[in-house]
């Protein structure tokens, strides 16, 4: 059985009216590792996270809470920041190089369809924050 949630240990740093900035520490699948002193590549860093929930006032600033999202959004998440622009660059890329035949310009066109695309990803960051939204749960120690 798989598990479809995302679950991370964080802290409530600001609370104002229902919603919440929590903070978390974002490791490396090998900051744990033992050996990780004389890696380079063991690194964590701190994530605000917004949260919107209608029980925010039963939260308090320094509280230990758990963290929820669902690995879906993440994957959404992997899909419009790489893989979309990815395939839109190298369709763009061997089309345009089809049309013009010269790659300078064709590869310079290819980059400029990101424009429009990340663009049109910014128009619609209300919509998209709502579908990468987040819950939480207090910690009972």
């Amino acid at each position: 059985m798989t598990n479809n949630t995302i679950k991370h240990l964080g802290i409530v740093e600001n609370i104002q009216g229902s919603h919440l900035s929590v903070r978390i520490v974002q490791t490396s699948a090998c900051a744990a590792c033992s050996a990780k002193g004389h890696c380079s590549s063991a690194d964590s860093k701190d994530k605000i996270i917004d949260i919107t929930d209608a029980a925010a006032d039963s939260y308090q600033t320094g509280e230990r809470v758990m963290v929820i999202g669902e690995t879906s959004m993440g994957m959404m998440a992997v899909a419009l920041a790489f893989i979309i622009p990815f395939v839109l660059l190298i369709v763009s890329l061997f089309v345009l190089m089809a049309l013009i035949g010269n790659e300078l310009y064709a590869a310079l066109l290819s980059l400029a369809v990101l424009i429009p695309y990340y663009f049109i990803l910014w128009l619609n960051k209300t919509r998209m924050k709502q579908h990468f939204s987040f819950t939480i749960k207090p910690i009972n120690n």
